[in-house]
């Protein structure tokens, strides 16, 4: 133990070692646990709202990104989102993505640590955060399930 202390030898160092441990999990990075790419729930600004639903229940996550330009976040629309819409506004089906979003979404950085994610939703009691390169672009998503269950505290 003296040895590995003098040499400057970490948790982190040893989380890296042992990534599947319960030290390890503490050390999760958001990056390490998103989905990305073909798996991403993405819509353009003027998306037709049928298509934002069939984007939704394609990918599963209960929500999409609204965005614009160079994937640049605009906004988001989730199920709940959705059915208050439907609820208020019969003609909802005719509008674009662009005018049902809720702007200025919770987002994270995927260079976070997983644990910060998922006290983030717990507190915000949302169940999917997007995450955003510094230039506002999303690059994934990561949701409440991908986190349960790593016993991360």
């Amino acid at each position: 133990m003296a040895l590995l202390l003098r040499k400057g030898f970490k948790e982190e160092d040893f989380a890296f070692l042992h990534p599947g441990g319960r030290l390890g999990k503490r050390f999760l990075r958001v990056v390490d646990l998103a989905h990305s790419g073909n798996d991403l729930p993405v819509v353009e600004r003027n998306t037709e709202m049928h298509d934002v639903i069939y984007e939704m229940s394609k990918k599963g996550f209960g929500v999409t990104a609204v965005v614009e330009g160079d994937r640049k976040l605009a906004g988001i629309i989730t199920d709940g989102d959705l059915r208050r819409l439907l609820q208020k506004d019969e003609n909802i089906l005719r509008k674009s993505a662009g005018e049902s979003m809720k702007p200025n979404p919770l987002t994270i950085d995927g260079n976070e640590l997983a644990s910060a994610a998922l006290e983030m939703m717990e507190q915000r009691k949302v169940t999917s955060l997007f995450i955003v390169d510094d230039a506002h672009r999303v690059t994934g998503i990561i949701h409440l399930h991908d986190l349960w269950g790593l016993e991360l505290f």
